[in-house]
C-alpha cells in the first residue's frame, strides 16, 4: 500500500500511553505512526484467526 492510499485520521490518546509506544517503537527501530499500524494490523490477523477457530467449533 502505497502512501497515497493511506488514509490521515486523528487520534486521541493519554500522554503515558503515547510515551510507551514512543519507547517501543524506537526499540523496534519504527516511527510511532508505523508501531500504531503494526500493532492495529497484528491484533486484527489474530482477531481473525479467533473467528476462524470459533467457526470451526
Amino acid at each position: 500500500m502505497g502512501e497515497k492510499d493511506k488514509k490521515a485520521f486523528v487520534l486521541r490518546i493519554s500522554p503515558a500511553l503515547l510515551k510507551d509506544i514512543e519507547t517501543w517503537a524506537a526499540d523496534e527501530f519504527r516511527s510511532t505512526n508505523g508501531q500504531i499500524e503494526f500493532l492495529l494490523t497484528q491484533a486484527l490477523k489474530l482477531r481473525k484467526r479467533g473467528q476462524s477457530k470459533e467457526d470451526k467449533v
